[in-house]
């Protein structure tokens, strides 16, 4: 039988019966669950305005300051694997209950740091919601999304990051402009993470937990009540067949831990892929832009407050990427789109270092810079992200589906971790041009490896998927 064609047809003639409450419901827990998302790109992208001012206050070195800013990215691969291990345990719900009181604690530990020590530890706090919410958030939307609809609506968790960036970057703009060279003025710019917080925590306390996950326990009555709130009557039941029999199978096999990824083949292999995709999303260099964005714009001759407007526009185009990017997801195969997005940003990384390196400092590099990062984000975050997530929170088996995300997010973010790390002191050591070449290169590599080994997931249900992986893979 061929599964392709099996799983990919019927949802959709169901859907169209479904009645508006039920796509309403739909949105509304997108929303909700997406902020965790809108906490993450606002905590990651809020250090690229505040650390100049930060580094008056608390007297930053170049070492200090990527530990400042990679502290958070050390806490993020540690949270992604025990929120993976967490909501496989207690459920995806309860997990992003939990990962909304981290995520206020550790933006207010951060506000009110007094030295470079505490900040580091709060940065690390931090970090461990968004880790968690990096792998959570898609797994718990994969979960409760609809097949033909699952690309659209995971993705809306990439499109609430890149617009909790451009907040940050606008509100970085505004309140550097309202509080000029005050002492303390980064704080301002920290403390704003407090509130989407709170409106994530009171909205995950009335949004119901997903059903895959309430299936692999054996409730499948309690499954069956969530998908009737997201789903038609006859798709619920239908739906709820399939995910039974699978919670089932993996149940008798066993399938769920750390001793799956050594001892079963097509396990194996895919935990390969997915640390694959982890680290091409990575060595992009994507978030040397997003965390030193504004330096490189002053390095390329902007002056400190033109460099901070000025990187808006990097926000704004992530916002529009990833629009078109959701809509290209509905139409376009996961794997070219993959592949079309490492070929514009290794373009792009190409031209920041030529320029970099050929052109005069002056308006004219730092336009043309400017318009290679506008390009490069676009290519990013239209393309490279939303196909990351996507992937990753689609191949792994049921009951290991958060530990296996969660490992594979360990990979991405430690692999951020070390670019964030050691940015500062390569630029510092070889320059902006041969430090992007580098990229170029990694680019090319990345390449190489999508082409070669990621399979493609477009129009399957989570269930038919996981089985044709396994049939692929055992071998």
């Amino acid at each position: 039988m061929d599964v392709r064609n099996t799983t990919a047809d019927t949802p959709a003639a169901v859907t169209r019966d479904a009645p508006p409450a039920v796509s309403r419901r739909l949105r509304l827990i997108t929303v909700i669950a997406t902020f965790g998302g809108l906490l993450f790109g606002y905590d990651t992208g809020v250090i690229n305005g505040a650390l100049p001012y930060m580094t008056d206050d608390l007297g930053l070195t170049a070492v200090t300051e990527g530990m400042v800013t990679s502290s958070l990215l050390l806490g993020a691969a540690l949270g992604a694997v025990v929120g993976g291990r967490l909501s496989d345990a207690r459920g995806r719900r309860r997990t992003i209950l939990v990962l909304a009181v981290l995520f206020f604690i550790g933006a207010l530990a951060c506000t009110l740091a007094p030295t470079t020590a505490v900040m580091v530890v709060a940065r690390f706090v931090l970090g461990l919601a968004v880790g968690g919410a990096s792998v959570t958030v898609p797994v718990y939307l994969a979960e409760v999304s609809p097949a033909e609809r699952r690309g659209a609506l995971v993705t809306r968790n990439e499109l609430m990051i890149v617009s909790g960036q451009l907040l940050a970057f606008t509100s970085n703009a505004v309140i550097a402009r309202v509080g000029g060279e005050s002492g303390g003025v980064w704080r301002w710019m920290l403390v704003v993470a407090t509130v989407p917080a709170v409106v994530l925590w009171f909205g995950m306390l009335v949004m119901p937990e997903s059903p895959r996950w309430l299936a692999s326990q054996a409730r499948f009555g309690a499954a069956l009540e969530v998908l009737k709130q997201v789903r038609s009557q006859q798709r619920a039941e239908a739906e709820l067949a399939e995910v039974s029999a699978l919670a089932v199978k993996e149940e008798q096999e066993r399938l769920g831990g750390r001793q799956d990824m050594r001892a079963t083949p097509w396990i194996r292999r895919l935990m390969f892929i997915g640390f694959g995709i982890a680290i091409v999303q990575q060595i992009t260099g994507v978030n040397t832009i997003m965390y030193y964005g504004t330096q490189i714009l002053t390095d390329a001759g902007f002056a400190s407050d033109s460099a901070l407007t000025a990187n808006i526009a990097n926000g704004v185009i992530s916002v529009l990427a990833t629009f078109v990017g959701i809509c290209l997801l509905g139409r376009v195969n996961r794997r070219p789109m993959l592949m079309i997005g490492q070929i514009g940003t290794t373009a792009a990384l190409l031209l920041i270092g030529v320029f970099s390196l050929l052109l005069p400092a002056g308006d004219s590099r730092a336009y043309a810079v400017l318009a290679m990062t506008v390009t490069f984000l676009a290519f990013q975050q239209g393309a490279i992200s939303p196909v990351t997530w996507l992937m990753l929170s689609e191949i792994f088996p049921m009951r290991m589906r958060g530990f296996g995300m969660g490992v594979a997010a360990v990979v991405l973010w430690l692999t951020n971790f070390a670019i964030g790390l050691v940015f500062p002191s390569l630029v510092s050591g070889i320059g902006v041009s041969h430090t992007f070449f580098l990229f170029v290169v990694a680019g090319l590599c990345s390449l190489t490896f999508v082409k070669l080994y990621v399979p493609e997931t477009k129009g399957r249900s989570l269930e038919s998927l996981e089985a044709e992986l396994r049939a692929r893979f055992s071998w």
